[in-house]
């Protein structure tokens, strides 16, 4: 089945290519206009209005499920570093030069805080407030109106929090941008909050009950985004009302078995509460999904491997820290081995390319997060990467090329072992979230035993033992922040939430110190926000007033 996004190009291209020039103003009507379109004529109509809400959804494809995304959503936190290719991270490098996930990349021209963060972020939120200007006068449907406004109210919203989470006071506007602008100043970031919340009230009471286009903004999808926003803001009873509501009233449920959620398959299931809808038909997306390619080692050098579809694309960028591995009990918490991939089974036909003795289906490759003893290696004709092999006492990275890799975004449906572009659809809300949103907000009020409560919920649904699930439950006198930061990794790792999750607690520096020691060096107080684009800086006229975040 096509997508929305598929639907509305196949149906008007023209329309999606005019978008581009005339709202993000990033190139001119005459590269392709045949039509002498105008702003004017292209959303004047019904059909305008509601490509332009269907095309807010495409700069999210900016960011999740890319390269760049997971650079800047995941890194640079305590659960993962620098595999041996991680060296670009916009700053056009390679390994070793300063990468942006120990912050030393993080500078002002770095290319990806600009092109894949600032810039689509920015580009859907003209596209709202042009949308949201012509919409009264468009000719919509009395009844749909309010549920086009609600759905642009929702991602204008979206996109601004993530931009005043990640700069700061940041340029504000509820106006369309329809000509080239010089002068630039901040809004505080409390007042950019209180559009953010207006705008999901509206959503929260427009939005529809259900939408039968997958990934469409619904009531429920407005409802858990301002959980999480009022979570972000101390909002802790309004945080917790949102939560608690999402969890009873939607008929989401969390999947019995952690595993099933990464089954292509099954992607489209009951504890997704909002997905983004990469299309099967690659040429629709912009970028296709390359998550399954950033986490995995490099296994296709070793005896007895060989790449192909079914171990992935290994592109070597991002490994765990050892502080992730360990924060797993594998023989209680099905998690990990959902999570990782530790054993690579020979695939190699050529019997010559082979270690002697070694069959097709033996293990070929083997990493563990704990010591292997000599006396445990003797005979075994396989590889075997350590704990040691892999980290030195320090937790730094000894060896970049091999080791565990997280394997939820595999794709098997990929049509050939170096095909690097994958249509795996990535959760940006699932219910899981709901609740340790709850549990977050019931520590920040005090209520302990309530928050164990929803983390409990969480954690019996991973355990190994499903026979005995309580062996995974914990007291409330375990439950802290730092707790649930740790719950939160063991759930949600890879899932582009962790920068976000630290800069919340507060808890980024201390962290990144304890934990990252590839970044702890180079991390200071300033880097809790980002740089905004130096071309940014340089195209305004007023730079005595509009300046670059401090430290910069």
């Amino acid at each position: 089945m096509k997508n929305y996004l598929e639907i509305a190009i196949g149906k008007s291209k023209r329309l999606s290519v005019l978008f581009l020039s005339l709202v993000m103003g990033s190139c001119s009507l005459d590269e392709y206009n045949p039509g002498g379109a105008t702003v004017e004529s292209l959303f004047n109509t019904p059909e305008g209005i509601e490509a332009a809400a269907n095309g807010m959804y495409t700069y999210n494809q900016k960011l999740y499920g890319k390269e760049q995304g997971y650079a800047l959503l995941e890194m640079g936190t305590d659960i993962w570093t620098g595999g041996a290719n991680s060296g670009n991270s916009g700053t056009n490098g390679v390994y070793p030069q300063p990468p942006l996930m120990n912050y030393q990349g993080l500078i002002s021209d770095n290319v990806w805080v600009k092109t894949n963060l600032w810039q689509p972020c920015y580009a859907g939120i003209n596209l709202a407030n042009t949308a949201l200007k012509y919409l009264p006068e468009a000719g919509v449907e009395a009844a749909k109106a309010p549920v086009l406004e609600a759905e642009l109210r929702f991602m204008r919203a979206w996109y601004y929090w993530h931009l005043v989470e990640s700069f700061g006071d940041i340029p504000f506007t509820l106006e369309p941008t329809e000509s080239i602008v010089t002068i630039a100043t901040k809004t505080p970031v409390d007042q950019v909050y209180e559009q953010i919340f207006t705008d999901l009230q509206f959503a929260v009471e427009h939005a529809p009950q259900t939408n039968t286009d997958y990934g469409k903004i619904t009531k429920s999808i407005a409802e858990a985004f301002s959980a999480r926003v009022y979570l972000t803001r101390g909002r802790y009873e309004e945080a917790l009302t949102y939560a608690r509501h999402v969890i009873d009233n939607y008929g989401y449920s969390l999947i019995s078995n952690y595993a099933d959620l990464w089954n292509m398959d099954n992607e489209k299931n009951q504890e997704i509460i909002w997905g983004l809808n990469y299309s099967t038909n690659l040429e629709f997306n912009d970028g296709s999904n390359v998550g399954h390619s950033m986490f995995l080692m490099e296994y296709d050098t070793q005896p007895g491997m060989s790449r192909d579809v079914a171990n992935g694309y290994p592109n070597v960028r991002y490994m765990p820290t050892k502080f992730l591995l360990n924060l797993f009990n594998e023989q209680l918490d099905s998690r990990y081995q959902a999570s990782f991939k530790t054993t690579w089974l020979c695939n190699e036909t050529d019997e010559a390319k082979r270690p002697d003795g070694m069959n097709v289906g033996d293990t070929a490759i083997f990493c563990s997060k704990y010591v292997v003893s000599p006396e445990a290696r003797a005979g075994k004709i396989y590889k075997i990467y350590d704990v040691n092999d892999v980290y030195s006492a320090n937790g730094v990275p000894a060896d970049r090329f091999h080791y565990i890799s997280l394997k939820k975004f595999e794709d098997p449906s990929r049509a050939s072992a170096n095909e690097t572009e994958s249509a795996r659809d990535v959760f940006m809300i699932r219910l899981a979230e709901m609740y340790l949103i709850a549990a977050e907000a019931e520590v920040q009020l005090g209520n302990q035993a309530d928050a164990a409560d929803y983390i409990n919920t969480v954690r019996q649904r991973a355990a190994l033992d499903k026979q005995n699930p309580q062996k995974m439950r914990v007291s409330a006198s375990e439950i802290s922040l730092d707790f649930i930061l740790d719950e939160r990794a063991r759930e949600f790792a890879g899932e582009q939430l962790r920068w976000f999750d630290l800069k919340r607690t507060n808890k980024l520096l201390e962290r990144v110190q304890a934990h990252n020691p590839d970044a702890s060096p180079y991390i200071q107080a300033f880097h809790q926000l980002r740089p905004i684009p130096q071309s940014e800086l340089d195209a305004v006229t007023n730079k005595d007033q509009f300046k670059q975040n401090p430290g910069y």
